[in-house]
Parts: C-alpha cells; sequence; structure tokens
C-alpha cells in the first residue's frame, strides 16, 4: 500500500507468483547503514528480497533508486515519517515504519498514511520479509504489538454508542466478516486463506467486494472503518 500524503491507494500485485525468482524485490532501508539491525537480511535463499540499498537521511538518493519497498527505521516516526515522503516525492513505492515507539497515535499517524509498522523487538527477519511481499500486494502489514495499538486507538474513537459501526458491520456478509476481523488483525490474504480453509484468490475476491460495500479505497482504509476509526465513521467519508 503506497505511503501518501494524500491518502493511500490500493496497488496491483508486483510478484506473480509466491515462488517467482524471476520478480525479486529491492528495498530501501531509510536509516543510516549503522543503525540497522539485520546485517543477515536478507538472507541468500530468501525467495522474495534480493537486495537492499542505503539512503540515509535526508533521504535524498531515494529519487535515484528503483526499489519496490522503503523501511525507515527511526525513533520518532512523527518526525521522520513526513519527511520521508517528502523526500520520495512522486515514488510509487510502499513503506514500512521500524520503531521502538509503541504509542497508539504514532501507529495510528503511520497507519492512517497508508504504512506498514514494526514494532522493535516485537518482530523478527521472517515477520521483515512477510512486511516487505505484503506491502508490494497491498497489505499495510503490522507487527503484534503495532497492532493491538491500532485496536485501542480505534475504540478510543469509535462513536462511543456503537451504532454506526453496527450498521456498516451489517453490510458485509459473515464470511466478509469473518474477512475483515482477520484482516484487522494484521494477516494478509494468502494467511487469511489458510485459517478459513480459501484460496487466496477466493479471499482477494471477497477484499474486492467489502472494499466496495464500504467505499473503501484499500486495506488501511477497511480496516479503518471496520474498527470504526476512519473519519466521519461510515462509508462516503475520506480517511486521510
Amino acid at each position: 500500500m503506497r505511503s501518501s500524503r494524500h491518502g493511500t491507494a490500493h496497488r496491483s500485485p508486483v510478484l506473480t507468483t509466491p515462488g517467482d525468482p524471476s520478480r525479486r524485490l529491492t528495498v530501501a532501508l531509510a536509516c543510516a547503514e549503522g543503525d540497522w539491525p539485520h546485517s543477515d537480511w536478507p538472507s541468500p535463499d530468501d525467495p522474495y528480497v534480493d537486495r537492499v540499498l542505503y539512503a540515509p537521511p535526508p533521504h535524498d538518493a531515494l529519487r535515484d533508486l528503483d526499489v519496490d519497498v522503503v523501511v525507515l527505521r527511526c525513533a520518532e516516526p512523527a518526525d521522520a515519517f513526513p519527511e520521508l515522503l517528502g523526500a520520495m516525492g512522486d515514488m510509487n513505492s510502499s513503506v514500512i515504519v521500524i520503531s521502538a515507539r509503541r504509542d497508539t497515535d504514532t501507529i495510528v499517524d503511520v497507519f492512517r498514511g497508508g504504512a506498514g509498522y514494526l514494532v522493535e523487538g516485537d518482530y523478527c527477519t521472517c515477520m521483515l520479509s512477510a512486511a516487505v511481499t505484503s506491502a508490494v500486494i497491498g497489505h499495510t502489514y503490522l507487527s503484534p504489538a503495532a497492532c493491538a495499538a491500532l485496536r485501542v486507538g480505534a475504540q478510543r474513537m469509535a462513536d462511543p454508542r456503537g451504532d454506526a459501526l453496527k450498521r456498516l458491520r451489517a453490510m458485509l456478509s459473515p464470511r466478509e466478516r469473518q474477512i475483515m476481523e482477520l484482516l484487522s488483525t494484521g494477516l494478509g490474504a494468502q494467511e487469511i486463506g489458510i485459517r478459513l480453509r480459501l484460496t487466496e484468490k477466493t479471499v482477494r475476491n471477497n477484499l474486492s467486494n467489502i472494499y466496495a460495500k464500504l467505499d473503501a479505497r484499500g486495506g488501511t482504509d477497511a480496516v479503518l472503518r471496520w474498527l470504526g476509526a476512519a473519519d466521519g465513521g461510515a462509508p462516503g467519508s475520506t480517511a486521510r
């Protein structure tokens, strides 16, 4: 999911098949080389991630790089994330933020900006690879602690009576409600399919229907609406 100062957009899949060796990804690390803790990532046999390139602050080098995903590791996302977006300009690359900050406001703001979020100490390199590959097919990946913080924020922002949220959820079929509940916990289409014993294609078809029903631009917008945290709290409103 593209991070943008103008909201989020649902991107088309980049990988034609999960094991396609001809389309391994290039990742830009938006941090100083000495600040990156995973010298062993990606591993030589990583099926999806080919290589990483460094673009340290102020990230001016990004515009000269052809990358699929930008991973921002920073201390203060509230400052670093907008600065990164400014440096990216019109780049059509997904963003993942890695930070020790786990407060609800920070994580909600980053998620609203369309970026995935991994909390330091709350993920492993396998999860990092999953986050990167999920990003290029339109899924905003959250580590468990980030997902919990998003839910807390959503409960705080939702209508106390829950009337609008109940009406919104009633628009979905029982199967679609199952899928949205799993999507809001940070799972992607493939993982949801495994949980519900559905093909990934079936899950993606259901997600397309869900986005249309909720008037959502993509997964981030749909999750915010499902949790009652989208601006206006109902279809037709625009989350920024």
